[in-house]
Formats: structure tokens, sequence, C-alpha cells
């Protein structure tokens, strides 16, 4: 088990010398040295290494230093003090010096971790706080576990499976010290603990006691029910989108694709469904998303089936609508899209896999029309052949209802695109001009003449992902 030397993980070693005859647990003492306090850090190796050796226990021990390793990774003391130590336990499960390892943490760690997260802004797997196990899957550490206690007299079918266990969960502090205290049996005090620069320190030693005094007594049990009740949610809910992501979620299909994935914007219409395959997408991707960021792709999917958007997200990655698909580019793509040129026979049509459309070029009677926002062109303008490309720059159009020709670049400019979206923005041209741009009214000067029966129509459809 892991022993610090404070209170609580003294008072679960001996808990665990106390039972092992019974049990039958082999017990183990593993302490990782975080040189953050000098001589006094040396004081609580030497502590547990002597408290090891007086019960006969194996000792393991690694030190690290905290500050260089923080500095290096941008991680607050507390963070990289937890990155580095979990990485201890999480080598010596991985290489089977141990088999399971007990933290002490206990009923009033619980409590501290859910008021900081829910202050801190935090959704119900924030609230879930820390998990009664977590379990060594493919080298890394995966929460498990619903009940507060990690012990059970019924042994579960992933018992033998490398872990951590934090079987103190439903256990003050002050019943840990007064069981210390009872035995004589003493213990290293951190007075780093005692420092209210640390945000949980002031959590610990003023917040928590205000909230007793003068809203609830019983504060630290109720925040760990919360935590409780969270647990069994995220577990319920994580089944629960499992099972329905993949009817929502699908890589890309065809080398021309330059999204990581794309997910249909028909998802269910309860709110909180929509916001879990969002998170359950983003967590497959390696994206850790803050409640705007998945609100604002919510928001996405709410746009009409022929509108377009984007929205940006952390680590350079870009969430675009087009129609009925939200693609999620990776930052790579933004900069790894080629210039696309495809020929288009008039009467014809040609897919264009870089942005997933067909594009169709007929010719029909004025009088079949459908839809009278269409576009209409007169026949004449693809006498010379016509050709769908990504607009360059210089490129012009004259869109219908306008006083003059304008730059592609200042008309789309006005549309807030990503820069993927707006680098392959279609057209289509003929020997002379810009005919045709995605968004835009057909020019005054390309349309039809009065009378004309027959007329010259572009269409765009979006490709089905699975073709």
């Amino acid at each position: 088990m892991a022993v610090s030397g404070g209170a609580d993980s003294v008072a679960l070693l001996r808990l665990l010398i106390d039972l092992r005859d019974a049990t039958g647990t082999v017990l183990t003492v593993v302490h990782f040295n975080h040189q953050l306090r000098g001589a006094e850090s040396d004081e609580d190796e030497r502590f547990v290494a002597e408290l090891a050796a007086r019960h006969h226990l194996e000792f393991y021990c690694e030190r690290g230093d905290v500050k260089a390793y923080g500095a290096a990774k941008q991680l607050g003391l507390e963070a990289a003090a937890r990155s580095m130590r979990y990485a201890y336990f999480r080598r010596l499960l991985k290489e089977g010096v141990v088999n399971h390892i007990a933290t002490a943490h206990t009923l009033d760690d619980q409590a501290e971790t859910v008021l900081l997260k829910a202050v801190r802004g935090s959704g119900c797997r924030g609230l879930a706080g820390i998990y009664p196990k977590l379990q060594l899957s493919n080298g890394k550490l995966q929460e498990r576990g619903t009940q507060r206690s990690a012990v059970s007299a019924q042994p579960s079918r992933d018992a033998d499976v490398p872990s951590i266990v934090r079987p103190l969960l439903a256990i003050r502090r002050k019943d840990l010290e007064g069981y210390l205290k009872g035995l004589g049996q003493s213990w290293r005090e951190d007075l780093s603990n005692r420092d209210l620069r640390h945000a949980r320190n002031r959590v610990r030693h003023g917040i928590l006691p205000r909230l007793e005094k003068n809203l609830n007594p019983a504060v630290r049990e109720a925040l760990a029910e919360t935590a409780e009740i969270a647990r069994a949610e995220e577990s319920f809910w994580k089944q629960e989108v499992s099972r329905l992501l993949p009817q929502f979620w699908k890589a890309p299909a065809g080398s021309g694709r330059r999204s990581a994935g794309e997910l249909t914007c028909h998802l269910p219409e309860h709110l909180a469904l929509q916001r879990r395959i969002v998170l359950a997408v983003a967590d497959s991707l390696g994206l850790s998303l803050e409640f705007k960021h998945v609100e604002k792709i919510v928001d996405l999917l709410a746009f009409g089936a022929k509108s377009n958007g984007a929205v940006t997200l952390p680590q350079g990655w870009t969430v675009r609508r087009e129609r009925d698909l939200l693609h999620f580019v990776p930052p790579s793509a933004e900069a790894d899209l080629a210039s696309y040129e495809y020929p288009l026979a008039v009467p014809g049509w040609v897919d264009v896999p870089e942005i997933s459309s067909r594009f169709e070029a007929v010719i029909i009677s004025r009088n079949a029309l459908h839809d009278p926002q269409e576009c209409l062109l007169n026949q004449a303008v693809a006498a010379g052949g016509l050709v769908v490309r990504n607009w360059r720059a210089g490129d012009r159009f004259w869109p219908a209802h306008t006083e003059a020709p304008k730059k592609i670049k200042e008309l789309l400019a006005k549309k807030h695109l990503t820069g993927r979206e707006r680098q392959s923005w279609p057209v289509v041209v003929n020997a002379r001009h810009v005919i045709w741009v995605r968004g835009f009214r057909t020019p005054r000067s390309l349309q039809p003449p009065e009378g004309a029966k027959r007329v010259l129509v572009i269409r765009e459809k979006l490709l089905d992902p699975a073709t």
C-alpha cells in the first residue's frame, strides 16, 4: 500500500496489518518522496521505511523532483506531484511488483474534491469525485466502481486485475486519528497542508468548517453522497452512450476526407444525451472539452439542414457543420488541404471527395423547376466546358442584387468560416468567368434570357459518408 507518513496512510497500514491474517493479504509498503520540503521530505521517507521494517514489510521507494517536472510540464505543484506519484504506482503495477496499491483517501478528501470541482465548474463526471478503484488497462489507470468503499465481502470478477483501491472513502479523517492515538502510533505532520496559498487547504481549513457551522453539520457526508450518486449516474450514461454512439458517429470514409470523424446532426432530441454524445466523441479523439465548447457544438446541431457553421476547440481542433454532418477537424488538416479541380460535363456530374460533395450540371425545362430559389444559368456559359474547383486568390464574382463584382475572398469573409472550409469553398468556372459560387445568387449577366425554355442548373449534393 502507499504510505506517505501522514495520519491517513499510517492508519490504513495499521488497519491492513491487523486484518492481514484474516484476509490472507501480503503487504508491501510503497513511498514516493516528492522532494518538496527538503530535509522534512527525507524524514518522511525515513519514518515510513522504519515503520515498514518494524512490521517486517517489504519497502519500495522512489524520489522525484516535482518542482522541475511541474515547470517542464506547466503544472501546479499538486498536479505535478500526483502525476509523478501515480506514474510510479502504475509502473509498479505494470511490472508486477505489486498486484494492488491501496491509498488512504478519506471521506474528507472526497468532500474537498467534490466542492472544488463544483466551484470551478463541472458536470456529473467531475462531481463523481474520487473513484473507489483505478484499474490498470492497456497501461492506463481507468476509473472503476460506484460505491464509496473499494472493499467488498463479495469478490468481483476483476479482483485479480492490477489496480489502485481507496478503501477509506467512507471514513472520516478524525476517526482515523482517534484510532492511531488509541494504538499509541505516531505519524508525520506535513506543514505544507496548512499553507493557505493552496486551494485545497483553504477548503479544508476554512470553507468546509464554516459550511459545517453555518449551513449543514453533515456537509462532508452530503458532498460524499453527491459523489456516490454522480458515479452511479456516470456508470449508467457511459454504458448507454457506448451503446448508442455507433449509430451517430462514423470514421471518415475515403482517402480524400480531411476530418477525423463525422457526427450526424440527427441526434436524439434530449439535450442531456446530445451533450453526452459530443463528450464521448471528444474523448475518443483525445480532446478535453469545457462546458462552453460542448454547448457551441450542440448549438451547431440546431442549425438548419442547409446551414454551415464552425466552432473552434482547444488544441487547434475545429468542428464544422456541412449540411447534416459535423466534421471534427484536427489542426493538421487545416493546412493539409491541397487544391482540387475537376471537369464537370454538361449534362453530367462529378464527385469532389475533398469536400464530400457531388456536383451536377443539368439542363431542364424552366417549367420543371421545383425550387424557385435555384440559380439558373444561360446554357451558353457552358459552351467551352465547366470546371469545379476551390476558389483561388484573385477570383471575382458578381452576385445578383449587388452593385459590383467583388473578390470571393471578401464575400467569404462575411460567412465566419473555418480556415479549412474557407480554403476549400467550391466554385464553378468556364473559360472566362466564375459562374457559380456556393451560397450566392447567379450573376444577372449569366442568367437565361427572357423566354428561354431550357436552362442550366448547377446543384451540389452532400455525399453519403458510407459511399
